[in-house]
Protein backbone atom coordinates (compact mmCIF):
# COMPACT_ATOMS: atom_id res chain seq x y z
CA UNK A 1 0.00 0.00 0.00
CA UNK A 2 0.98 3.76 -0.37
CA UNK A 3 0.57 6.28 2.75
CA UNK A 4 0.75 9.81 1.69
CA UNK A 5 1.16 12.24 4.98
CA UNK A 6 -1.37 15.11 4.34
CA UNK A 7 -1.75 16.52 8.04
CA UNK A 8 0.51 17.12 10.83
CA UNK A 9 -0.67 20.15 13.00
CA UNK A 10 0.28 19.71 16.96
CA UNK A 11 -2.16 16.13 17.55
CA UNK A 12 -4.11 16.47 14.19
CA UNK A 13 -2.96 13.99 11.67
CA UNK A 14 -4.47 13.05 8.35
CA UNK A 15 -3.43 10.43 5.41
CA UNK A 16 -4.26 9.32 2.05
CA UNK A 17 -4.06 5.43 1.95
CA UNK A 18 -3.91 3.38 -1.52
CA UNK A 19 -4.35 -0.34 -1.97
CA UNK A 20 -3.62 -1.58 -5.05
CA UNK A 21 -6.73 -2.83 -7.11
CA UNK A 22 -5.34 -6.31 -7.85
CA UNK A 23 -4.99 -6.88 -4.03
CA UNK A 24 -9.20 -6.16 -3.73
CA UNK A 25 -9.78 -8.60 -6.52
CA UNK A 26 -7.73 -11.19 -5.33
CA UNK A 27 -9.35 -10.88 -1.27
CA UNK A 28 -13.01 -10.27 -3.73
CA UNK A 29 -12.56 -13.19 -5.75
CA UNK A 30 -11.23 -15.72 -2.69
CA UNK A 31 -14.08 -14.46 -0.49
CA UNK A 32 -16.61 -15.46 -3.41
CA UNK A 33 -15.23 -19.01 -4.20
CA UNK A 34 -15.32 -19.82 -0.22
CA UNK A 35 -19.11 -18.95 -0.26
CA UNK A 36 -19.61 -21.30 -3.40
CA UNK A 37 -18.17 -24.11 -1.94
CA UNK A 38 -21.32 -24.31 0.42
CA UNK A 39 -23.70 -22.72 -1.44
CA UNK A 40 -26.42 -24.55 -2.53
CA UNK A 41 -28.80 -23.78 -5.77
CA UNK A 42 -31.05 -26.00 -8.29
CA UNK A 43 -29.47 -27.55 -10.92
CA UNK A 44 -26.11 -27.23 -9.53
CA UNK A 45 -23.90 -29.66 -7.87
CA UNK A 46 -22.79 -28.40 -4.35
CA UNK A 47 -19.69 -26.59 -4.52
CA UNK A 48 -19.82 -26.08 -8.29
CA UNK A 49 -22.64 -23.00 -8.82
CA UNK A 50 -20.48 -20.40 -11.36
CA UNK A 51 -18.82 -18.14 -10.22
CA UNK A 52 -20.69 -15.53 -11.99
CA UNK A 53 -23.75 -16.29 -10.16
CA UNK A 54 -22.03 -16.17 -6.62
CA UNK A 55 -21.13 -13.01 -7.79
CA UNK A 56 -24.30 -11.77 -8.97
CA UNK A 57 -26.10 -12.59 -5.79
CA UNK A 58 -23.15 -11.48 -2.99
CA UNK A 59 -20.88 -9.14 -5.00
CA UNK A 60 -22.07 -6.31 -3.36
CA UNK A 61 -22.13 -7.74 0.54
CA UNK A 62 -18.67 -9.02 -0.34
CA UNK A 63 -17.13 -5.64 -1.79
CA UNK A 64 -18.55 -3.88 1.49
CA UNK A 65 -17.00 -7.02 3.74
CA UNK A 66 -13.55 -6.72 2.01
CA UNK A 67 -13.37 -3.21 1.83
CA UNK A 68 -13.98 -3.08 5.44
CA UNK A 69 -11.21 -5.89 6.11
CA UNK A 70 -8.94 -4.20 3.63
CA UNK A 71 -9.22 -0.74 5.17
CA UNK A 72 -9.35 -2.12 8.84
CA UNK A 73 -5.47 -4.13 7.80
CA UNK A 74 -3.78 -0.92 6.27
CA UNK A 75 -4.90 1.00 8.92
CA UNK A 76 -3.63 -0.83 11.33
CA UNK A 77 -0.77 -0.75 9.86
CA UNK A 78 -0.41 2.47 9.41
CA UNK A 79 -0.83 3.15 12.45
CA UNK A 80 1.75 0.65 14.05
CA UNK A 81 4.80 1.23 10.96
CA UNK A 82 4.68 5.36 12.70
CA UNK A 83 3.45 4.33 16.07
CA UNK A 84 0.76 6.37 16.55
CA UNK A 85 -1.96 5.77 19.25
CA UNK A 86 -5.26 7.38 18.00
CA UNK A 87 -7.20 9.24 20.70
CA UNK A 88 -10.30 8.39 18.97
CA UNK A 89 -11.97 6.37 16.22
CA UNK A 90 -10.20 7.67 13.10
CA UNK A 91 -12.29 9.18 10.57
CA UNK A 92 -12.34 7.14 7.34
CA UNK A 93 -13.75 8.73 3.94
CA UNK A 94 -13.74 6.82 0.52
CA UNK A 95 -12.29 8.45 -2.39
CA UNK A 96 -11.95 6.04 -5.07
CA UNK A 97 -12.19 1.65 -5.72
CA UNK A 98 -15.03 1.22 -3.81
CA UNK A 99 -17.30 0.25 -6.25
CA UNK A 100 -17.99 -3.44 -7.17
CA UNK A 101 -16.02 -4.54 -10.45
CA UNK A 102 -13.76 -1.18 -9.75
CA UNK A 103 -10.70 -1.41 -11.47
CA UNK A 104 -9.62 1.91 -9.40
CA UNK A 105 -7.09 1.28 -7.01
CA UNK A 106 -8.47 1.47 -3.90
CA UNK A 107 -8.06 5.25 -2.13
CA UNK A 108 -9.20 6.37 1.59
CA UNK A 109 -8.61 9.33 3.35
CA UNK A 110 -7.93 8.93 7.50
CA UNK A 111 -8.27 11.68 9.79
CA UNK A 112 -7.65 11.86 13.59
CA UNK A 113 -6.22 13.17 16.56
CA UNK A 114 -3.49 11.29 18.38
CA UNK A 115 -2.92 10.70 22.16
CA UNK A 116 -0.05 13.58 23.56
CA UNK A 117 3.12 12.33 25.39
CA UNK A 118 1.98 11.55 28.71
CA UNK A 119 4.42 12.04 31.06
CA UNK A 120 4.06 10.25 34.54
CA UNK A 121 4.88 12.26 37.61
CA UNK A 122 6.70 11.13 40.82
CA UNK A 123 3.88 9.04 42.27
CA UNK A 124 6.02 8.59 45.62
CA UNK A 125 5.63 12.46 45.71
CA UNK A 126 2.59 12.44 46.30
CA UNK A 127 1.31 13.36 49.77
CA UNK A 128 -2.39 12.45 50.59
CA UNK A 129 -4.07 12.63 53.70
CA UNK A 130 -6.57 9.72 54.55
CA UNK A 131 -9.42 10.98 56.86
CA UNK A 132 -10.90 8.34 59.58
CA UNK A 133 -13.61 8.21 61.62
CA UNK A 134 -14.97 5.43 64.18
CA UNK A 135 -18.22 4.49 64.94
CA UNK A 136 -19.70 6.15 68.10
CA UNK A 137 -22.84 5.42 70.04
CA UNK A 138 -25.00 8.22 69.07
CA UNK A 139 -24.65 7.49 65.76
CA UNK A 140 -25.99 3.49 66.61
CA UNK A 141 -28.65 4.82 68.76
CA UNK A 142 -30.01 7.32 66.11
CA UNK A 143 -29.70 4.72 63.50
CA UNK A 144 -31.64 2.42 66.11
CA UNK A 145 -33.96 5.01 66.78
CA UNK A 146 -35.26 5.32 62.91
CA UNK A 147 -35.54 1.60 62.73
CA UNK A 148 -37.60 1.99 65.75
CA UNK A 149 -39.69 4.81 64.12
CA UNK A 150 -40.01 2.84 61.03
CA UNK A 151 -41.24 -0.53 62.93
CA UNK A 152 -44.21 2.17 64.62
CA UNK A 153 -47.70 1.76 65.19
CA UNK A 154 -50.68 3.75 65.44
CA UNK A 155 -53.32 4.83 68.35
CA UNK A 156 -56.44 6.21 67.46
CA UNK A 157 -56.58 9.95 69.00
CA UNK A 158 -60.16 10.15 71.08
CA UNK A 159 -60.35 13.55 72.03
CA UNK A 160 -62.48 15.67 69.89
CA UNK A 161 -60.01 17.86 68.04
CA UNK A 162 -58.14 19.19 64.67
CA UNK A 163 -55.20 17.37 63.33
CA UNK A 164 -51.54 19.06 64.48
CA UNK A 165 -48.22 18.63 63.30
CA UNK A 166 -47.01 15.45 64.07
CA UNK A 167 -50.19 13.71 64.12
CA UNK A 168 -51.01 10.91 61.50
CA UNK A 169 -54.76 11.56 59.70
CA UNK A 170 -56.12 8.73 57.96
CA UNK A 171 -57.92 9.82 54.85
CA UNK A 172 -59.59 9.16 51.59
CA UNK A 173 -58.98 11.26 48.54
CA UNK A 174 -59.24 11.50 44.62
CA UNK A 175 -56.86 13.61 43.14
CA UNK A 176 -58.45 15.22 39.68
CA UNK A 177 -56.81 17.67 37.05
CA UNK A 178 -59.27 20.08 35.64
CA UNK A 179 -61.68 18.23 37.31
CA UNK A 180 -61.06 14.37 35.96
CA UNK A 181 -59.76 12.09 38.08
CA UNK A 182 -56.53 10.74 36.63
CA UNK A 183 -54.86 7.07 37.32
CA UNK A 184 -53.55 6.01 40.31
CA UNK A 185 -54.59 9.62 42.02
CA UNK A 186 -57.06 7.83 44.59
CA UNK A 187 -56.70 5.90 47.57
CA UNK A 188 -58.51 4.82 50.54
CA UNK A 189 -57.43 4.29 54.51
CA UNK A 190 -54.37 6.30 54.21
CA UNK A 191 -52.05 7.41 56.54
CA UNK A 192 -50.65 10.82 56.15
CA UNK A 193 -48.46 12.61 58.72
CA UNK A 194 -48.96 16.07 59.16
CA UNK A 195 -45.64 17.95 58.49
CA UNK A 196 -43.85 14.44 57.44
CA UNK A 197 -42.52 13.69 53.81
CA UNK A 198 -43.41 11.43 50.99
CA UNK A 199 -46.33 13.37 49.51
CA UNK A 200 -46.61 16.39 46.92
CA UNK A 201 -45.49 19.20 48.68
CA UNK A 202 -48.19 20.65 49.93
CA UNK A 203 -50.03 18.03 50.00
CA UNK A 204 -49.51 16.96 54.04
CA UNK A 205 -49.30 20.78 55.41
CA UNK A 206 -53.13 21.13 53.82
CA UNK A 207 -54.48 18.43 56.03
CA UNK A 208 -53.64 20.26 58.91
CA UNK A 209 -56.87 21.48 61.19
CA UNK A 210 -58.81 19.24 59.55
CA UNK A 211 -60.93 16.64 62.57
CA UNK A 212 -62.20 13.20 61.33
CA UNK A 213 -65.23 13.50 58.99
CA UNK A 214 -64.55 16.43 57.61
CA UNK A 215 -64.00 16.71 54.00
CA UNK A 216 -62.25 19.23 51.72
CA UNK A 217 -60.43 19.96 48.31
CA UNK A 218 -57.08 20.74 48.65
CA UNK A 219 -54.64 22.99 45.61
CA UNK A 220 -51.18 21.28 44.73
CA UNK A 221 -48.84 21.15 41.85
CA UNK A 222 -46.86 18.42 41.08
CA UNK A 223 -42.96 19.20 41.12
CA UNK A 224 -41.62 19.09 37.54
CA UNK A 225 -39.47 16.17 38.17
CA UNK A 226 -41.95 14.29 39.44
CA UNK A 227 -41.44 10.51 38.46
CA UNK A 228 -45.04 10.47 36.71
CA UNK A 229 -44.40 12.83 33.36
CA UNK A 230 -47.80 12.90 32.60
CA UNK A 231 -48.53 14.45 35.65
CA UNK A 232 -45.31 16.29 36.50
CA UNK A 233 -45.35 20.33 36.14
CA UNK A 234 -49.21 20.67 36.61
CA UNK A 235 -51.91 22.03 39.22
CA UNK A 236 -54.21 19.47 40.76
CA UNK A 237 -57.20 19.10 43.29
CA UNK A 238 -57.47 16.28 45.36
CA UNK A 239 -61.02 15.89 47.54
CA UNK A 240 -59.98 14.90 50.81
CA UNK A 241 -62.14 12.84 53.43
CA UNK A 242 -61.00 12.91 56.76
CA UNK A 243 -61.83 9.53 58.62
CA UNK A 244 -59.21 9.12 61.86
CA UNK A 245 -57.10 11.21 63.76
CA UNK A 246 -54.01 9.05 65.02
CA UNK A 247 -50.66 9.10 67.19
CA UNK A 248 -47.28 7.62 66.07
CA UNK A 249 -45.95 5.73 68.74
CA UNK A 250 -42.52 4.30 68.01
CA UNK A 251 -41.63 0.55 68.75
CA UNK A 252 -39.65 -0.10 71.91
CA UNK A 253 -35.60 -0.45 71.10
CA UNK A 254 -35.34 -3.74 73.45
CA UNK A 255 -34.92 -7.64 72.06
CA UNK A 256 -38.70 -7.81 71.25
CA UNK A 257 -37.91 -5.22 68.31
CA UNK A 258 -34.68 -7.37 67.39
CA UNK A 259 -36.98 -10.22 66.97
CA UNK A 260 -39.41 -8.67 65.09
CA UNK A 261 -36.69 -7.80 62.46
CA UNK A 262 -35.04 -11.64 62.43
CA UNK A 263 -32.28 -11.19 65.08
CA UNK A 264 -31.20 -12.77 67.92
CA UNK A 265 -31.53 -9.84 69.84
CA UNK A 266 -30.56 -5.89 70.48
CA UNK A 267 -27.13 -6.42 70.65
CA UNK A 268 -26.65 -8.17 66.74
CA UNK A 269 -28.45 -5.65 65.46
CA UNK A 270 -26.16 -3.04 67.28
CA UNK A 271 -23.47 -4.83 65.91
CA UNK A 272 -24.91 -5.41 62.07
CA UNK A 273 -25.32 -1.07 62.38
CA UNK A 274 -22.09 -0.91 63.40
CA UNK A 275 -20.23 -2.27 60.54
CA UNK A 276 -22.86 -1.00 58.07
CA UNK A 277 -21.74 2.38 59.08
CA UNK A 278 -17.93 1.43 59.08
CA UNK A 279 -18.48 0.45 55.56
CA UNK A 280 -20.33 4.01 54.80
CA UNK A 281 -17.18 5.43 56.61
CA UNK A 282 -14.75 3.90 54.95
CA UNK A 283 -16.50 4.59 51.05
CA UNK A 284 -16.15 8.29 52.21
CA UNK A 285 -13.05 8.01 53.37
CA UNK A 286 -11.71 6.76 49.89
CA UNK A 287 -13.94 8.89 48.25
CA UNK A 288 -12.13 12.18 49.85
CA UNK A 289 -8.72 10.03 49.13
CA UNK A 290 -9.22 9.95 45.68
CA UNK A 291 -10.53 13.24 45.07
CA UNK A 292 -7.42 14.56 46.93
CA UNK A 293 -5.38 12.53 44.79
CA UNK A 294 -7.18 13.71 41.32
CA UNK A 295 -6.85 17.11 42.29
CA UNK A 296 -3.06 16.52 43.02
CA UNK A 297 -2.44 15.33 39.64
CA UNK A 298 -4.27 17.32 37.59
CA UNK A 299 -1.85 19.96 38.69
CA UNK A 300 0.26 17.86 37.05
CA UNK A 301 -1.16 17.26 33.54
CA UNK A 302 1.49 19.24 31.60
CA UNK A 303 -0.07 17.64 27.97
CA UNK A 304 -2.54 19.19 25.77
CA UNK A 305 -5.94 17.12 25.50
CA UNK A 306 -7.10 15.94 22.21
CA UNK A 307 -9.79 18.64 21.17
CA UNK A 308 -11.83 15.77 19.87
CA UNK A 309 -11.91 14.23 23.12
CA UNK A 310 -12.61 17.48 25.19
CA UNK A 311 -15.73 17.99 22.46
CA UNK A 312 -17.22 14.52 23.49
CA UNK A 313 -16.71 14.68 27.01
CA UNK A 314 -18.29 18.43 27.00
CA UNK A 315 -20.92 17.30 25.08
CA UNK A 316 -22.30 14.41 27.04
CA UNK A 317 -22.01 17.27 30.10
CA UNK A 318 -23.87 20.03 28.52
CA UNK A 319 -26.57 17.10 27.41
CA UNK A 320 -27.49 16.37 30.83
CA UNK A 321 -26.99 20.14 32.20
CA UNK A 322 -30.03 21.07 29.58
CA UNK A 323 -31.93 18.07 31.12
CA UNK A 324 -31.25 19.59 34.26
CA UNK A 325 -32.21 23.11 33.40
CA UNK A 326 -35.32 22.10 31.36
CA UNK A 327 -36.61 19.89 34.82
CA UNK A 328 -35.54 22.51 37.00
CA UNK A 329 -32.68 20.76 38.66
CA UNK A 330 -29.65 22.81 38.22
CA UNK A 331 -27.31 23.23 41.19
CA UNK A 332 -27.50 26.76 43.10
CA UNK A 333 -24.30 27.76 41.88
CA UNK A 334 -25.46 27.34 38.70
CA UNK A 335 -28.73 28.61 38.37
CA UNK A 336 -27.53 32.73 38.31
CA UNK A 337 -25.16 31.74 35.63
CA UNK A 338 -25.72 32.98 31.84
CA UNK A 339 -25.05 30.20 28.98
CA UNK A 340 -21.53 31.81 28.43
CA UNK A 341 -20.38 31.43 31.69
CA UNK A 342 -21.69 27.84 32.22
CA UNK A 343 -20.41 26.70 28.68
CA UNK A 344 -16.91 27.87 30.06
CA UNK A 345 -17.14 26.32 33.13
CA UNK A 346 -18.42 22.84 32.03
CA UNK A 347 -15.85 22.70 29.50
CA UNK A 348 -12.73 23.02 31.74
CA UNK A 349 -14.61 20.48 33.94
CA UNK A 350 -14.90 18.12 30.07
CA UNK A 351 -10.66 19.31 30.09
CA UNK A 352 -10.01 18.41 33.47
CA UNK A 353 -11.87 14.87 33.29
CA UNK A 354 -10.31 14.15 30.00
CA UNK A 355 -6.81 14.71 31.08
CA UNK A 356 -7.38 12.79 34.49
CA UNK A 357 -8.67 9.79 32.30
CA UNK A 358 -5.35 9.99 29.90
CA UNK A 359 -2.79 10.35 32.59
CA UNK A 360 -4.75 7.17 34.77
CA UNK A 361 -5.20 5.24 31.86
CA UNK A 362 -1.29 6.13 30.63
CA UNK A 363 -0.33 4.90 34.28
CA UNK A 364 -2.05 1.66 34.10
CA UNK A 365 -0.86 0.95 30.81
CA UNK A 366 3.24 1.16 31.77
CA UNK A 367 2.42 -0.86 34.67
CA UNK A 368 0.95 -3.71 33.22
CA UNK A 369 -2.30 -2.58 35.43
CA UNK A 370 -5.50 -4.64 33.53
CA UNK A 371 -9.10 -5.59 34.48
CA UNK A 372 -9.38 -9.55 34.25
CA UNK A 373 -12.11 -11.76 33.07
CA UNK A 374 -12.74 -12.80 36.72
CA UNK A 375 -13.39 -9.00 37.59
CA UNK A 376 -15.43 -8.45 34.68
CA UNK A 377 -17.56 -11.71 36.11
CA UNK A 378 -18.35 -10.62 39.78
CA UNK A 379 -19.18 -6.94 37.84
CA UNK A 380 -21.79 -8.30 35.19
CA UNK A 381 -22.95 -10.51 38.43
CA UNK A 382 -23.40 -7.17 40.70
CA UNK A 383 -25.23 -6.01 37.33
CA UNK A 384 -27.65 -8.81 37.12
CA UNK A 385 -28.54 -8.86 40.84
CA UNK A 386 -30.64 -5.65 40.15
CA UNK A 387 -32.73 -7.10 37.93
CA UNK A 388 -34.56 -10.41 40.07
CA UNK A 389 -35.54 -12.96 37.64
CA UNK A 390 -33.61 -11.83 34.52
CA UNK A 391 -29.64 -12.38 35.60
CA UNK A 392 -29.25 -14.62 32.33
CA UNK A 393 -30.85 -11.59 29.93
CA UNK A 394 -28.05 -8.82 31.94
CA UNK A 395 -25.48 -11.39 30.88
CA UNK A 396 -26.31 -12.31 27.21
CA UNK A 397 -26.62 -8.17 26.70
CA UNK A 398 -23.09 -7.59 28.41
CA UNK A 399 -21.80 -10.26 25.94
CA UNK A 400 -23.04 -8.68 22.93
CA UNK A 401 -22.57 -5.05 23.62
CA UNK A 402 -18.74 -4.20 24.26
CA UNK A 403 -19.74 -0.97 24.90
CA UNK A 404 -22.15 -1.88 27.91
CA UNK A 405 -19.38 -4.12 29.30
CA UNK A 406 -16.57 -1.52 28.99
CA UNK A 407 -19.16 0.98 30.90
CA UNK A 408 -17.91 -2.01 33.81
CA UNK A 409 -14.66 -2.13 32.83
CA UNK A 410 -13.61 1.60 33.17
CA UNK A 411 -14.16 2.07 36.81
CA UNK A 412 -12.77 -1.00 38.15
CA UNK A 413 -10.03 -0.10 35.71
CA UNK A 414 -9.87 3.28 37.49
CA UNK A 415 -10.29 1.91 41.24
CA UNK A 416 -7.21 -0.34 40.57
CA UNK A 417 -5.16 2.50 39.09
CA UNK A 418 -6.08 4.99 42.23
CA UNK A 419 -5.47 1.68 44.41
CA UNK A 420 -1.99 1.34 43.17
CA UNK A 421 -1.03 5.12 43.46
CA UNK A 422 -2.11 4.88 46.76
CA UNK A 423 0.05 2.44 47.47
CA UNK A 424 2.99 4.80 46.09
CA UNK A 425 2.01 7.80 47.18
CA UNK A 426 2.78 9.09 51.45
CA UNK A 427 -0.75 8.66 53.15
CA UNK A 428 -0.83 10.10 56.22
CA UNK A 429 -4.01 8.99 58.41
CA UNK A 430 -6.35 11.85 60.72
CA UNK A 431 -8.58 11.07 62.61
CA UNK A 432 -11.86 13.15 62.41
CA UNK A 433 -15.84 13.84 63.52
CA UNK A 434 -18.14 11.66 61.20
CA UNK A 435 -19.24 15.16 60.20
CA UNK A 436 -16.25 16.35 59.07
CA UNK A 437 -15.90 12.84 57.25
CA UNK A 438 -19.36 13.49 55.30
CA UNK A 439 -18.27 17.48 54.68
CA UNK A 440 -17.28 17.22 50.91
CA UNK A 441 -15.28 20.11 49.93
CA UNK A 442 -16.14 21.57 46.86
CA UNK A 443 -15.22 20.31 43.69
CA UNK A 444 -12.20 21.47 41.97
CA UNK A 445 -12.17 22.69 38.38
Amino acid sequence: MQVTETLSDGLKRGFTVTVPAQEIESKRTARLKEIGQSMKLPGFRPGKVPLSIVKQRFGAEVQGEILDQVIGDATRTLLDERGLRPAMQPKVDLVSGGEPDSKADLEYTLAFEILPEIPVPDLSALSLTRLKSAVNAETVDKALKEIAGRQREFETITEDRPAANGDVLMVDFVGKIDGVAFDGGSADDVNVEIGGAGFIPGFAEQLEGMKAGDEKVIHVTFPADYQAENLAGKEATFDIKAKELKRPVDAPIDDELAKKLGFEGLEQVRELITKQVEQEYEQLSRLRLKRDLLDQLAEKTAFDAPPGMVDAEFTQIWNRIEEDCKAGRLDDEDKDKDEDTLRADYRKIAERRVKLGLLLAEIGRVNNISVTQDEMVQAIRAEAMRYPGQEQAVFEFFGKNPQAADSLRGPIFENKVIDYIVELAKVEDKEVTPEELAEMPEASV
